[in-house]
């Protein structure tokens, strides 16, 4: 059995290092629960950037700007000492993380961000990173496009693992990629919500024939910093839920075994039989027997992409 901790919490907006000690935090409570996966949902680090559904594209360009500069400016460098603490946290609790958060590539423009998912062992090593391959709507003005190069399943203690942000779970061939490497553990970190997300979960599951973890962004205006710029005009009512989590579980068969998680800041926690995800594809396998490779393909790209080559 694999104990699952769903972490449906608001972060310290804009803020990297408190966002970053408000996790560790969050892991060192699930340990206590025994644990053996840690998640938090999509760019819990510093704070998804939900101010671009109510900007006006191409209006707001001053608001946008010093929106983006704070973004900018606390965005996690993987090249930096930023996630040391949640990689001494796995280590020391002995549990597998999964954490959101925005990259500031640090390669080539040192610009440009990156909505990421991380995948930390119990040993305190990044096993993956995962950049949203395709970025929604006005996300496009935020975000650049990811590749595949992190679009594994992964093994670890806790089952396969593998990560898809939001509406890129839509892409029926992204979910086949990660089908087609045995995912047991489907972790569907997102800003979406409600009851028809939460149906789409379960067709991934009964596609799939895996556990599907749904970990939603939990927001409400009053968890936005005074500071933040035109508060008043964007969330005037304190009270408004932003988003409302709805963070669930649901099994190989499609049945929701915990949550949504409805309007309610906390730790989701479930125990799964990892060897459900094998029973259930007895009658259903994509990847396998009731695939037609004499007929379709899938062919992938796992290389990592540049706009430019140095050679010496």
């Amino acid at each position: 059995m694999t104990k699952l901790a769903i972490v449906q919490q608001a972060p310290a907006f804009l803020d990297k290092e408190k966002t970053i000690a408000k996790a560790v935090n969050s892991v060192k409570k699930a340990a206590t629960q025994n644990a053996d996966l840690v998640i938090f949902t999509e760019a819990f680090i510093p704070g998804y950037p939900t101010w671009i559904w109510r900007l006006r594209p191409g209006s707001d360009w001053g608001l946008s700007e010093e929106l983006h500069e704070r973004l900018l400016r606390n965005a996690v460098s993987m090249e930096s000492t930023d996630l040391n603490p949640l990689y001494e946290a796995a280590q020391q609790h002995n549990v597998t993380i999964v954490c959101g958060l925005v990259e500031r590539d640090h390669q080539l423009s040192q610009s440009t961000l990156y909505n990421s998912m991380v995948v930390i062992g119990p040993d305190g090593s990044l096993l993956n990173k995962h950049r949203k391959l395709m970025p929604t709507n006005p996300e496009r003005m935020v975000w650049g496009f990811g590749d595949a190069s992190g679009l594994k399943a992964v093994a670890t203690p806790a089952g396969r693992i593998s990560t898809l942000l939001c509406w890129e779970n839509y892409m029926p061939l992204a979910r086949y990629a990660l089908y087609a490497q045995g995912v047991e553990i489907y972790i569907a970190p997102t800003y979406d919500s409600g009851e028809g997300w939460t149906g789409s979960l379960q067709h991934i599951a009964r596609e799939g024939r895996c556990w599907v973890v749904g970990c939603g962004n939990l927001i409400q205006a009053s968890d936005l910093p005074e500071n933040f710029p035109d508060k008043d005009n964007l969330y005037p009512d304190a009270e408004e839920w932003v988003n409302p989590g709805d963070s669930v579980v649901i099994a190989p068969d499609g049945e929701i075994v915990a949550g949504p998680m409805h309007k309610e800041s906390g730790i989701l926690y479930c125990e799964i039989d990892l060897e459900k995800t094998r029973i259930a594809k007895r009658a259903l396998d994509v990847t396998g027997h009731y695939s037609r490779p004499d007929i379709f393909q899938l062919h992938v790209n796992c290389q990592p992409q540049s706009p430019v080559k140095f050679e010496d």
